[in-house]
């Protein structure tokens, strides 16, 4: 669905553009999202340490982190990496609209 979203919209609109675009494209095919959903950070222990906004959150167990630059970057990684272990979260996914050709990259953290 990113990629049809991507190829309708192009690249060079704001990240909230494709998060719109791409919860509505879900929600139309049966899949659950939520937009803007609040995950609880946790440390070790499970002590709650704060509170992270994910872009999506699909099916109750993928986040999803949008981005619109030119190109990934480590940090954006490193990023998605930490939601993930610090939400007890296994899979993620980072996609990148703002680069002429789409970039869409899966993460799974495993205990």
């Amino acid at each position: 669905m990113s990629f049809s979203l991507h190829r309708f919209l192009r690249h060079g609109h704001l990240e909230k553009v494709y998060e719109n675009g791409l919860s509505h494209r879900l929600r139309k095919a049966g899949v659950a999202v939520e937009q803007q959903y609040p995950l609880q950070v946790r440390d070790e222990d499970g002590t709650i340490l704060g509170d992270y906004v994910a872009d999506l959150f699909v099916e109750d167990c993928l986040i999803v982190e949008l981005k619109a630059c030119k190109a990934v970057s480590s940090e954006h990684v490193a990023q998605l990496l930490g939601y993930l272990k610090a939400c007890r979260i296994e899979h993620g996914l980072l996609i990148n609209f703002g680069a002429p050709k789409l970039e869409i990259k899966k993460y799974v953290l495993s205990e």
